[in-house]
């Protein structure tokens, strides 16, 4: 088999007819051996019409799921259950063009890992949305963003519409919460291209929205456990709150210095410094590079003074764009904050690769290579 075409349903009695018609139709001048493959969570009669359609064609499938657990795991369950060596995934509420598969398909049989239909490229649109829906879409999208590295470059890292090679698949430990599974494969599998192409995202012909309050908690969880089952990202994150304790452990010191050891300011200053620089090294070393501890002595010797070198060197960083925020008669405390943030980027990005590199270790990805296409889609007038 070609091509599995999974479609997470709930309720969604009135489109899954009108869905399967048109991908039908789509595929008909395709020489593709294809299944659409519908996972079903529905309280209503939507198996009935499943039934009925999987009688009339003989490419549809479906499953019915009692006590399904949400849109996420019925896509992952759907990868068990399907065939096809190439995925396309789609929802069922119609939003989602049919029509755009045989141009996902042809993509992936041209090589490329991972693709997804965009709304942000030029091209594409959002114009099914509500002002309220989009802010909330923007919201999610740029939390995401944000939060995991791996979905920095994705214009739309939170779409339900994609297309894969199951190879990308084998070894990822897919367990999403809620609804957004295209996150969950962005950060856990491995694939080296990813191409966007621009789509536009239509009204809901049918049915019910499914977003509610409980999605969003979800999908903020969602964020969380991808960020601590992501090393790469952790490590930012847990080098970020050991940098926030290094400053508390410096203010206790500097304040135990002063009033209980009398040794006057700059001295204390001095050595509160060096006792928290040598508490976020140890905490940084067991913790957020534990995997890429030295082991030889004399390699583990030198890690320290690069770890003082380069917190100096960020201590400078933060200290010139303070004063050039007071030289731009800026207020000082905004040159201050942007110079923590800069400092912090350039410790752990100097600290990832020079203190505790991990160029002896097999755990470095590849830089994926994403592509945008421009290409105008043209969609039948059914579709629009």
């Amino acid at each position: 088999m070609e091509l599995s075409i999974i479609i997470p349903s709930f309720n969604e009695r009135e489109n899954v007819k009108i869905i399967s018609g048109r991908i039908i139709e789509s595929l008909k001048n395709q020489d593709c051996a294809y299944e659409i493959l519908f996972v079903d969570d529905s309280k209503d009669d939507t198996p009935i019409i499943l039934e009925q359609l999987s009688k009339e064609h003989s490419q549809v499938r479906y499953i019915h799921r009692e006590n399904g657990r949400g849109l996420g795991t019925a896509v992952v369950e759907g990868f068990n259950k399907s065939i096809g060596k190439k995925i396309i995934v789609m929802d069922s509420d119609l939003q989602h063009p049919p029509e755009l598969i045989p141009l996902i398909f042809q993509r992936l049989k041209e090589g490329t890992d991972l693709i997804i239909p965009s709304r942000f490229v030029p091209g594409g649109s959002d114009g099914g949305l509500n002002t309220f829906r989009k802010f909330v879409s923007w919201t999610a999208r740029t939390i995401g963003r944000i939060s995991l590295k791996r979905m920095r470059n994705i214009t739309d890292c939170t779409g339900g519409y994609f297309g894969l090679n199951r190879s990308i698949l084998h070894n990822a430990q897919l367990d999403p919460i809620g609804w957004k599974i295209l996150m969950e494969i962005l950060v856990k599998c491995e694939y080296k291209t990813v191409h966007e192409i621009p789509y536009s995202f239509v009204s809901r012909h049918a049915g019910e929205s499914k977003m509610s309050m409980k999605e969003q908690w979800n999908y903020l969880k969602h964020i969380a456990k991808l960020i601590w089952n992501s090393d790469e990202d952790r490590r930012f994150y847990l080098f970020c709150a050991i940098g926030a304790l290094g400053v508390g452990v410096n203010l206790i010191s500097l304040y135990i210095l002063v009033n209980f050891l009398g040794l006057g300011d700059l001295r204390s200053s001095i050595i509160a410094s060096f006792i928290a620089m040598v508490n976020n090294y140890l905490w940084n070393d067991n913790l957020t590079w534990k995997k890429y501890k030295k082991k030889s002595l004399k390699r583990r010797f030198f890690q320290f003074p690069k770890f003082l070198i380069v917190s100096v060197v960020g201590i400078g960083i933060t200290a010139l764009l303070a004063q050039t925020a007071s030289w731009l008669d800026l207020n000082i405390f905004f040159g201050q904050f942007a110079g923590i943030v800069a400092a912090t980027l350039w410790n752990f990005k100097a600290n990832s690769l020079w203190t505790w590199s991990n160029k002896d270790t097999n755990e470095s990805r590849e830089k994926t290579k994403v592509i945008v296409s421009q290409e105008p889609v043209q969609l039948s007038k059914q579709a629009v």
